[in-house]
């Protein structure tokens, strides 16, 4: 398990597979860089960054899903303990952000689902659902998309919310997190922090 968080009233988390680029968009929420261990499975705790006067911290929770060189148990725990620590700090959270590889992850969803396997991305936005956190489903690698609108529109399709994409735009927020263009997680993010009455936290996503 996970070790201790820190003693914040309000939290975001970020989850997601490796190598999605979730490093990336933490560093462009906090303006912080993080050391991710440069190999995935590598890092097996959280990335916390809090402030202590408004008691909230952002959390990026360690890449699960597929790892070259990692082996399925290490994985599975891996998985596991994300989940466990959404379940105990559910009451926290005021948004789920789950990212995606816009490239790659209709393909991924897809062989998962012809597998008979339901593919973690898809679980992973029903689980925060569940547990009563809104999700945010943030599209990264948009630089790397030809047709975003039909990507999109893919997406949100696999996860149950269907086209046209724009009119899940307090849900689905494309980004280019190596470019700094996470505008639309950002406009995300304020709805959450205004719906929970934390509009002291909107500073944090200006």
């Amino acid at each position: 398990m996970f070790e201790a968080r820190p003693d914040r009233d309000a939290e975001v988390v970020l989850v997601g597979r490796s190598n999605v680029g979730k490093s990336t968009v933490m560093r462009e929420l906090t303006g912080h860089d993080f050391d991710t261990g440069g190999t995935p499975g590598v890092t097996r705790q959280p990335n916390h960054y809090d402030w202590a006067s408004e008691s909230f911290v952002f959390t990026d929770l360690p890449g699960f899903g597929f790892m070259s060189g990692v082996e399925a148990e290490r994985r599975e725990a891996i998985k596991t303990d994300v989940v466990q620590y959404v379940e105990t700090n559910a009451d926290h959270l005021l948004a789920g952000v789950v990212v995606l590889d816009g490239k790659s992850a209709v393909d991924i969803i897809d062989r998962h689902t012809e597998r008979g396997n339901v593919p973690h991305d898809v679980e992973m936005v029903h689980f925060l659902d569940d547990v009563g956190v809104n999700p945010i489903v943030a599209v990264n690698k948009t630089d790397k998309i030809d047709d975003l609108d039909e990507r999109l529109d893919a997406i949100g399709d696999r996860l149950g919310l269907y086209p046209p994409w724009q009119q899940w735009s307090d849900t689905i927020a494309p980004i280019c997190a190596k470019r700094g263009d996470i505008d639309a997680l950002e406009a995300c993010l304020r709805d959450r922090f205004h719906e929970h009455g934390r509009d002291d936290l909107l500073k944090f996503v200006s």
